[in-house]
């Protein structure tokens, strides 16, 4: 099957044009406008709002977090088993499903990442890129991120007709905003694309997630995430939800939470999901991330 071209535009094309903005770039340290007073040059700064997140995920998302240049964030995802109420130690015994990635930061608003995943022996590539940021004072009062991956299957080649039957694609804008100290919110569109799939299931798939963070103490925050599909297909897959709690320190940030998400990577859990949360179907997982 041809690869969607319209993917290729959003992983691609959209990026792209933040390079034309690099040169504005030292406006995350300081823009100075050039006024004359009575002969003197009077800077004018604009900061930059802190970060609505601690973390480069919430839960099972993304989050509009993109790390300073130069900076190395080793990330691991887990998610135990569903708890099911057998001999399974609430899921910590049953069959779990754990990615292992890295992303670096080529400049203060595009990062690149890979990572390795359990099921389905994956490996993905991703690209997450900062087009607009929030400043104090109102000026631009939220953040657009861009997020996109590539993923390939590297299950045995009897499982493909196509070597392109392997490949799955996601691309995602996050817009979120600090509203203060303690509260964070963020909703991001996104569509998810297989190359193959069953009969009964759309190759596209577009969604809407939606979450937020509470800061209750200064190294503690209650973090809830949701998604929702939106195209109808034979087989729906199921919303996503997750609920959790995130302690943070300088370089570290883990999370802990109940989800009824497997996938970890995004267009696994939201295309395939059929996981009912409210139907008891959920899983304890966690996030842990480091930065150098």
């Amino acid at each position: 099957m041809k690869l969607n071209k319209k993917l290729f535009i959003a992983l691609f094309a959209l990026p792209m044009m933040m390079l034309a903005q690099e040169v504005q770039d030292t406006v995350a340290a300081q823009e100075v406008q050039v006024a004359e007073v009575q002969d003197t040059i009077v800077p004018v700064t604009v900061e930059l709002e802190r970060a609505a997140f601690e973390g480069t995920s919430l839960i099972e998302s993304q989050s509009n977090r993109v790390y300073s240049k130069g900076t190395i964030e080793m990330v691991m995802n887990h998610r135990f088993g569903l708890v099911n109420g057998t001999n399974d130690m609430i899921g910590i015994w049953a069959p779990s499903n754990i990615r292992i990635g890295v992303n670096y930061s080529i400049t203060d608003r595009i990062a690149v990442g890979f990572g390795t995943t359990k099921d389905a022996r994956l490996l993905d590539f991703s690209l997450k890129v900062a087009l607009l940021r929030q400043t104090v004072g109102g000026k631009m009062p939220f953040s657009v991120t861009y997020y996109g991956n590539f993923a390939n299957s590297t299950l045995p080649k009897a499982n493909f007709i196509n070597t392109s039957n392997r490949f799955s694609f996601f691309n995602q804008l996050i817009i979120a905003k600090r509203f203060s100290k303690s509260i964070s919110f963020q909703i991001a569109p996104s569509i998810s694309h297989y190359n193959a799939l069953d009969a009964a299931l759309k190759n596209d798939l577009y969604s809407i997630a939606a979450g937020g963070r509470v800061k209750v103490t200064s190294d503690m925050s209650i973090l809830v995430d949701y998604n929702l599909p939106i195209t109808k297909q034979a087989n729906d897959p199921k919303p996503g939800l997750g609920a959790g709690v995130e302690f943070s320190t300088v370089g570290h940030t883990f999370q802990i939470f109940v989800t009824n998400y497997r996938g970890i990577i995004n267009q696994q859990s939201i295309l395939l999901n059929q996981n009912d949360f409210f139907s008891g179907d959920f899983a304890i997982g966690f996030n842990i991330s480091r930065t150098w």
